[in-house]
């Protein structure tokens, strides 16, 4: 599925990519609108309506993505409710075994995410992975989402990379057609990014259900010691 002799540069995604997208899911369907119910004495299930309602309004831009933007708009402090259950928080199976094997076979790796910042750092200091990436970009450094195409030209310019040599994978596939629209020629999708849901069984992109389906042959693993998840 990836010939690893073409590619230079390995773009990833992290929620429901690396890591387990059952995490986010739960948080916003489920504890986010528990907790606000509580804390504005509100109703649950007209909670969670109203909280679905925002987030299907600003589905696919930076907002979607802010937890200065949700805070705001919800009156929470998104952050630490977000902490509340970080121990949920779960890389996907082979994951740090892929990761130092690109690490090994002299591949480009960039963690490539629309997460907030917070966010990145809550899972970055849960899971322990952040050592195994060359570079990490977060989309709003440009005020741009990855569904974007000019967060595609602001990556080129600031992070330099062939496209014509470079893997994206990423659960999404808004987000893979804007990276082909700007010219990235390998592109793979998640099966499953939830680990509670189905398989996926029909993606627009080529799929994979885990990492250990397109390992680099010839990485040596063994030279990077394996993080340890935390949980705080």
């Amino acid at each position: 599925m990836v010939n690893w002799d073409d590619i230079e540069t390995v773009l990833l995604d992290m929620d429901g990519t690396l890591l387990d997208l059952n995490f986010d899911n739960h948080f916003w369907q489920h504890h986010l609108p528990m907790r606000y119910a509580h804390i504005h004495q509100k109703d649950e299930q007209s909670s969670r309506e109203h909280i679905q309602k925002l987030t299907q309004q600003s589905h696919g831009t930076l907002d979607w993505y802010c937890l200065d933007y949700w805070t705001q708009k919800l009156n929470l402090d998104i952050p630490l409710l977000k902490r509340e259950i970080q121990h949920m928080i779960s890389i996907r199976p082979h994951v740090v075994e892929f990761l130092k094997q690109l690490k090994n076979s002299g591949k480009h790796v960039i963690l490539v995410t629309n997460a907030h910042r917070q966010s990145l750092d809550i899972k970055m200091a849960t899971t322990g992975i952040a050592p195994l990436f060359d570079e990490i970009v977060v989309s709003h450094d440009f005020r741009t989402a990855k569904e974007q195409p000019e967060f595609w030209r602001q990556m080129q310019v600031s992070h330099p990379f062939d496209p014509n040599k470079t893997l994206l994978i990423d659960d999404t596939a808004s987000v893979l057609r804007s990276a082909q629209g700007f010219g990235i020629r390998y592109l793979l999708t998640l099966l499953q990014p939830d680990s509670r849901k189905p398989i996926r069984g029909l993606t627009e992109f080529p799929g994979i259900l885990h990492f250990d389906e397109i390992m680099p042959a010839s990485a040596k693993s063994s030279d990077i010691p394996v993080p340890s998840q935390q949980h705080d």
